[in-house]
C-alpha cells in the first residue's frame, strides 16, 4: 500500500465521509477528494497577536521586511531594522495598540472588524449561492496567514479561489504585496486551484455612496456641519508615484467622486496623507500638518474620514483620533470629528458583495 504524503494525510483529516469521495477508478488507498467548491478569500493588512514586546517585534519584522513596503537595499535596511528599529519600536507600537485593543475579544479592532465583515459576506453569499462558495479571511502579515488559509481552503475542496484584498485604492505596498503572498501560497500546492484577484473598487458608485452615507449620518447627528471634511489617506513615498504607482491618482479621484456625490463645492473637502515613515518625502500634504494649518487659519471645526481603510485600525483609531486630533487642537482647533471607517456597515458589505459577485462571473 502506498504511503500517503503529509498533505494528503492532512486533507484526509479535514473531511467527513459526507464531504469527501474517491474517484471511481481509485484504489482503496487513494486519498479522499473533497467536493469541489469555489473559495472567496478576503485579505487585510494584518495585526500583531498581542501588544507585548515579542508579539510586536514578530509582526513589525514581517511587515518592515517586505520589500514592497520598504524597498531599500537589504544590506543597508536589515542591519538598521534588526539592530535599532526592532529594539525600540515594539515598545512604542505596543503602547499604541494597547490604547485601542479589544480586551474582551483579546485581539485588535482590525481583527474583530475583518471577522465581522467576513461573516456578513458569508451570510450574503450563502443566500445567493448556498454552500458552493466558501468565504474566509486572511492577513498579509500575522495571523491568520495567507499561506495557512489557502492551504486549508484547498484541502477543503476549493478548486477556484477569488482573492480580494480589502483596499479600495491600489498601491504596490498594499494590494500588490497581498497578491504576491497569495501567489506564493499557490506555488506550494500540488493541485493548484484556478485563481483570480479582484481589482480595486475606489470608483464604484456603491462604494462612493456608502462613504457619502457615512458622512451624511455623521453630519446629521452633529447638527451644525463641520467647515471642512479632511479625507486622510495612508501615505506612500512620493517616489512611488513617479515610478508609476497609481495610488495617488486613485485617492484624488475618490475624494472628487465623494464630493460630487455629496453635491459640495471644492472648498468643503480636501485630500491629505498620513503615516509618514523614514527620511524621504512622502505624498503631501501631510494630514498631521494640514489639520494644524487649518486651525491656524481659523477653520476650527473639521471632520476627518479615512477612505483608504476598509476597517478601523491603528492608523485610524490611534493615529487619526489621537495624534492628528491633538495636532489640530493644539493649533487652536475647537471641534474635531472622526468619521469611522465603513467597517461592517450594511452598505459597505453590499458594495463588497457586488465586487465578489462580478468577479465570480463564469465560475458559478
Amino acid at each position: 500500500m502506498r504511503m500517503l504524503d503529509a498533505k494528503s494525510a492532512q486533507a484526509a483529516a479535514l473531511f467527513t465521509a459526507k464531504d469527501a469521495t474517491r474517484p471511481d477508478h481509485a484504489d482503496e488507498d487513494h486519498p479522499p477528494v473533497p467536493r469541489a467548491r469555489i473559495g472567496v478569500l478576503v485579505a487585510n493588512l494584518g495585526t500583531p497577536d498581542g501588544y507585548d514586546y515579542w508579539s510586536m517585534r514578530r509582526y513589525l519584522n514581517e511587515f518592515l521586511s517586505d520589500k514592497r513596503v520598504i524597498d531599500y537595499s537589504p544590506l543597508i535596511w536589515q542591519p538598521l531594522l534588526q539592530g535599532v528599529i526592532l529594539t525600540k519600536r515594539p515598545f512604542s507600537s505596543g503602547a499604541a495598540y494597547k490604547s485601542i485593543w479589544n480586551e474582551d475579544a483579546g485581539e485588535s479592532p482590525l481583527m474583530t472588524i475583518t471577522r465581522s465583515q467576513t461573516e456578513k459576506l458569508r451570510a450574503a453569499l450563502g443566500k445567493r449561492y448556498g454552500d458552493d462558495v466558501m468565504v474566509r479571511f486572511c492577513m498579509r502579515y500575522g495571523n491568520p496567514s495567507t499561506l495557512k488559509t489557502v492551504r486549508e481552503m484547498v484541502a477543503e475542496g476549493c478548486q477556484k479561489i477569488l482573492f480580494f484584498p480589502l483596499y479600495p485604492q491600489y498601491a504596490g505596498a498594499t494590494v500588490a504585496t497581498a497578491n504576491d503572498q497569495f501567489f506564493r501560497a499557490l506555488m506550494k500546492e500540488k493541485w493548484q486551484p484556478a485563481a483570480r484577484t479582484a481589482a480595486p473598487y475606489f470608483d464604484r458608485p456603491s462604494y462612493i455612496d456608502a462613504l457619502a452615507q457615512s458622512v451624511e449620518r455623521t453630519y446629521g447627528a452633529l447638527g451644525t456641519p463641520p467647515r471642512m471634511l479632511v479625507c486622510s489617506y495612508h501615505g506612500v513615498p512620493q517616489r512611488y508615484l513617479l515610478e508609476g504607482d497609481p495610488y495617488h491618482c486613485q485617492c484624488q479621484k475618490t475624494t472628487r467622486l465623494l464630493r460630487e456625490r455629496l453635491g459640495w463645492d471644492d472648498n468643503r473637502i480636501t485630500t491629505t496623507f498620513q503615516s509618514r515613515f523614514g527620511p524621504e518625502e512622502w505624498l503631501q500634504p501631510y494630514t498631521v500638518e494640514e489639520v494644524a494649518r487649518l486651525a491656524e487659519r481659523g477653520v476650527d471645526d473639521i471632520a476627518v474620514i479615512a477612505p483608504a481603510f476598509s476597517a478601523d485600525c491603528i492608523e485610524t483609531l490611534e493615529e487619526i483620533n489621537e495624534e492628528i486630533r491633538e495636532s489640530f487642537e493644539e493649533a487652536g482647533g475647537k471641534r474635531f470629528t472622526y468619521i469611522p471607517c465603513l467597517n461592517d456597515d450594511d452598505a459597505h458589505i453590499a458594495a463588497l458583495e457586488e465586487v465578489i459577485v462580478e468577479n465570480l462571473g463564469g465560475w458559478i
